[in-house]
């Protein structure tokens, strides 16, 4: 007789991952949250009395390939709350706050400590923003994943009021383009940058820096809901664009209005010695196509608003570029 254990999958550790997990979550639950890990369903209790329209905002993502060297350089903790924030600056891009998030986690050969690692990490990143972790799903596929491997994606539900929504359409030629810096690769890119850089070269220190190759690539992928927040206590923001896969090429037109395009500045931010490494390996302009190049999230504002942002958030946030007329929504970048 043949059990579910003898095909590759083991109940009982998918047991012992939940009862792992079960504090973790629980840490991150306030009073809204009337059901978390466990029942088939989370249940959250939204507090409409905070709230004149309430408006939710939903996004789902995952961290891309850049899994298989946190895996390998033991940091699951990490790249679970690289998820996290990646899911946060998603919803933050429509003026969303986050309220909760749910996790799934695939892997070949179930291990409840690593499973644990990761979603501790997801459980860190809640609490920095207040997000209840509300639950999740841990499946083990024996024949689709390898058994050392494991895959990771989010949901998060995030709320603002219906006219504090940042949607882009009041954006302007002439408005100005603000950089809030990225750490590095963030949570994409990963596979080019896998396939160019010889597995040898990842314990090498990048010329100029301290640190190593695999460390600049496993950079956290930043969350922006403080700096954001603080900006909208000052300014009004008009459009947030997150740089993710596509770059800030592919992925700034998304909030652009038909009619105007954009230019870039390079040089006037801080650009992560990771992407001077990589320029020799890849051609220029699917850099510019794949990676962020050292930003993180592009904030629209007014031209006039410009220098109270930089007052604000001194040090923090680089003026680099402004918002042109264009027959297509075309990113051009100045060098």
């Amino acid at each position: 007789m043949t059990t579910y254990r003898d095909s590759g999958v083991d109940i009982d550790a998918g047991t012992r991952a939940v009862e792992l997990i079960r504090p973790l979550a629980a840490s991150t639950q306030g009073p809204e949250v009337l059901a978390g890990v466990g029942p088939f369903s989370g249940l959250f209790a939204l507090d409409t009395h905070r709230y004149r329209q309430p408006v939710l905002v939903a996004s789902t993502d995952g961290v891309g390939t850049k899994v298989l060297l946190a895996a390998g350089a033991g940091r699951h903790g990490q790249i679970g709350a690289d998820l996290v924030n990646h899911c946060v600056n998603d919803v933050l891009t429509a003026g969303a706050e986050p309220l909760f998030f749910l996790d799934y986690v695939a892997t070949g050969v179930l291990d409840p400590p690593v499973v644990a690692e990761v979603v501790g990490g997801m459980a860190d990143a809640c609490r920095r923003v207040s997000c209840a972790l509300l639950g999740g799903e841990t499946a083990e596929m024996p024949g689709l994943y390898q058994p050392a491997t494991y895959d990771i994606a989010g949901f998060m539900v995030g709320v603002c009021e219906r006219d504090a929504v940042i949607d882009g359409t009041s954006i302007r030629e002439g408005d100005a383009l603000l950089a809030l810096p990225s750490t590095g690769l963030h949570t994409n890119g990963y596979s080019l940058a896998r396939r160019v850089i010889p597995r040898q070269a990842l314990t090498q220190t990048i010329p100029g820096t301290g640190e190593t190759v695999l460390e600049a690539l496993l950079a956290p992928h930043r969350a922006y809901l403080d700096p954001v927040r603080r900006l909208r206590e000052a300014v009004n923001i008009k459009g947030l664009a997150h740089i993710t896969g596509g770059g800030i090429i592919g992925n700034l037109p998304r909030i652009l209005p038909v009619g105007l395009g954009a230019r870039i500045q390079r040089g006037a931010w801080p650009e992560p010695a990771i992407f001077s490494y990589l320029a020799p390996f890849t051609p220029d302009e699917e850099m510019w196509r794949t990676f962020n190049m050292g930003i993180g999230m592009i904030v629209v504002v007014d031209e006039a608003s410009a220098a109270t942002a930089l007052r604000i958030l001194d040090g923090e946030v680089f003026v680099v570029g402004d918002i042109v007329a264009s027959a297509q929504r075309r990113v051009q970048i100045l060098e």
